[in-house]
């Protein structure tokens, strides 16, 4: 045993990723019958090579790309994020009401360091995005699970018998990870409504936005001039631009907010990686055709997903969108031994339901989340021969 331990980290699961990892120990794939991942939702393929070729002028020719920079990020991205925001939400976002940081996880860190500490509580629609409940139980504030309801949307009056005098705020992504649903826009409008009717925050995740099914805005939240009092929005650069190792993510929010947010971030890391800020930005100039080849390549994995769906006997399908088909399985086996014996005898490796719900949640038992962004449609169909053909 390690001593000491904080009690707060002891509690907090392992990383379910690198769980599911761990299955892979001891077993092999024979090349005619490879391993079919989809597991992690995360570009497998390097960026674009004009990206790359960006970096590494960067690297080579920029000496401020390898010094410390401003702890909420490069001006110059701040700006683009905030002109392109306003552009495509239909609102005002001014640039000191963006931050960059290291990746969206950490951008969530840093604002509910900001808006909760221990025995206060946040609302979490199940099933949830697991590092969110990692980083709240690491804190100490208490997760409050909104169960999600038909086509796994939330419901805001389901929301508002949960809220007490120590909820600090809401969390919603959408398209939502783990169950792919897009949130319509009176929804998340219902939501935002609701926080500022009690003082808290909403916390608005859209790290997959770029790959949502709808066109225009999904939702008209910055057209409120008053948006900075409530809503919290966050963002990936790391799906769009194949940037994952790079670790580039945003906060748009209050000036006041971002003022809290820096110390957090001049805390724990300084500032953003100053080659992925460049990337980002880079990307943010030159790839929007391209960043629409790989939506629409997305929306057809999507559409390969619904339409193979009904191959699966008894199975039901839960939700579907961005990189996620969320699912329930018909087996008399819990998910998460399901999951283990399926990379076992299937050759498929996913991640079961019990990883993306409260400990001893019934519903957790049979559903598993399906991340199908990195296989194409041949290793679609692959997969659902498999998963046919699979029996305990």
């Amino acid at each position: 045993m390690i001593r000491p331990l904080n009690p707060r980290m002891a509690a907090t699961f392992a990383p379910p990723v690198m769980e599911a990892r761990r299955w892979l120990t001891g077993l092999t794939f024979p090349p005619e019958r490879p391993l079919i991942n989809v597991s992690q939702a995360a570009p497998m393929e390097p960026p674009p090579e004009g990206l790359r070729r960006a970096i590494a002028e960067a690297a080579l020719h920029e000496d401020a790309a390898h010094l410390y920079g401003p702890v909420l990020g490069m001006p110059e991205l701040r700006d683009e994020v905030a002109r392109q925001w306003s552009a495509a939400y239909g609102g005002e976002i001014a640039a000191d009401q963006v931050a960059i940081t290291s990746g969206c996880n950490q951008a969530f860190c840093a604002v509910m360091a900001t808006l909760a500490g221990a025995g206060d509580e946040v609302i979490l629609p199940t099933p949830w995005y697991f590092n969110h409940k990692m980083w709240l139980d690491m804190a100490g504030v208490t997760t409050v699970p909104l169960p999600a309801g038909a086509g796994l949307i939330p419901d805001p009056d389901r929301a508002a018998a949960l809220i007490t005098d120590r909820t600090r705020a809401i969390v919603l992504v959408s398209p939502n990870n783990p169950g792919g649903a897009e949130y319509p826009a009176e929804v998340l409008r219902a939501f935002c409504d609701l926080c500022a009717r009690h003082g808290i925050a909403l916390i608005v995740d859209e790290t997959y936005r770029d790959f949502d099914s709808r066109t225009g805005a999904p939702h008209d939240l910055f057209a409120d001039p008053d948006w900075a009092g409530t809503l919290i929005h966050l963002y990936s650069f790391s799906k769009a631009y194949r940037l994952t190792g790079h670790r580039v993510g945003a906060v748009v929010a209050a000036t006041a907010r971002l003022a809290e947010v820096e110390k957090f971030l001049d805390t724990v890391a300084i500032c953003p990686n100053q080659l992925g800020q460049r990337a980002a930005l880079w990307g943010m100039h030159n790839l929007g055709q391209w960043l629409a080849g790989e939506r629409a390549e997305i929306l057809d994995r999507r559409a390969a997903i619904t339409e193979g769906f009904p191959r699966l006997e008894g199975w039901r399908l839960l939700g579907c969108g961005a990189y996620f088909a969320y699912a329930e399985h018909p087996f008399a086996l819990a998910s998460d031994a399901l999951c283990k014996r399926m990379v076992a005898e299937a050759g498929v490796l996913m991640l079961p339901g019990t990883m993306f719900q409260p400990e001893g949640a019934p519903e957790a038992a049979r559903q598993l989340r399906i991340a199908f962004a990195n296989i194409d449609r041949k290793g679609i169909a692959e997969m659902f021969d498999r998963l046919s053909g699979f029996t305990i």
